[in-house]
């Protein structure tokens, strides 16, 4: 493929990741705005405490489909050098995280990265998932679990794909990315003020 048709690509896995599912699932369903309630992020957390399980479960999973599919579908398919896969992959979280169909304010990216990295270094993802469960089970917070996981990402991918420099550098990237995503849930943190995971809202019919 030539470089006219990896940038498409580009530009498609951005788009993927862009589609803002959690804004959809709450237009859709419920007729509302999410980014008017609870935490106000489109994100599958976000979603939870306004709408529930039935709700979360599905949006979560599309954001995680939104990482892996330009990385295990469009990437055999471009043909395209070796760090493209990768870069597919990072465009998919940079569209979920800066959405232009909702003006650039999207979701975190936690998903959709743990999507990227399902195609590209299942393994640290296996090891990730216990961690973020039990810094969850332990401090309730959402937030703290998932920058606890993604601070830590690179280290298993390190070991895990030591022969994938490309995505190493994607996991330290990615890990930066989702930190710098979180700085107002780490002020709130130190603050005392962060929301808990056990804490619903909903909103009123």
């Amino acid at each position: 493929m030539n470089d006219y048709g990896l940038a498409v690509m580009v530009l498609l896995a951005y788009l993927i990741g862009a589609t803002p599912t959690s804004y959809i699932a709450a237009r859709v369903g419920r007729g509302i705005d999410l980014r008017e309630h609870g935490s106000k992020n489109l994100g599958a957390t976000n979603v939870y405490r306004v709408l529930g399980w039935g709700y979360a479960v599905p949006v979560g999973l599309i954001d995680v489909a939104k990482g892996a599919v330009p990385v295990a579908i469009l990437g055999p398919w471009s043909n395209g050098p070796a760090w493209f896969t990768v870069a597919l992959g990072i465009a998919a979280v940079l569209g979920h995280m800066f959405s232009p169909y909702v003006r650039f304010k999207g979701g975190k990216g936690v998903a959709t990265a743990a999507g990227m990295f399902l195609a590209l270094a299942p393994l640290a993802v296996v090891i990730s998932i216990p961690i973020w469960a039990a810094t969850l089970w332990l401090s309730g917070y959402v937030s703290a679990a998932s920058l606890t996981a993604a601070i830590l990402f690179p280290v298993w991918v390190r070991l895990t794909a030591p022969g994938q420099p490309y995505t190493i550098g994607a996991s330290v990237v990615l890990a930066l990315l989702i930190a710098y995503s979180h700085r107002h849930n780490i002020q709130r943190l130190r603050a005392g003020t962060e929301n808990r995971f056990r804490t619903r809202k909903g909103v009123t019919a």
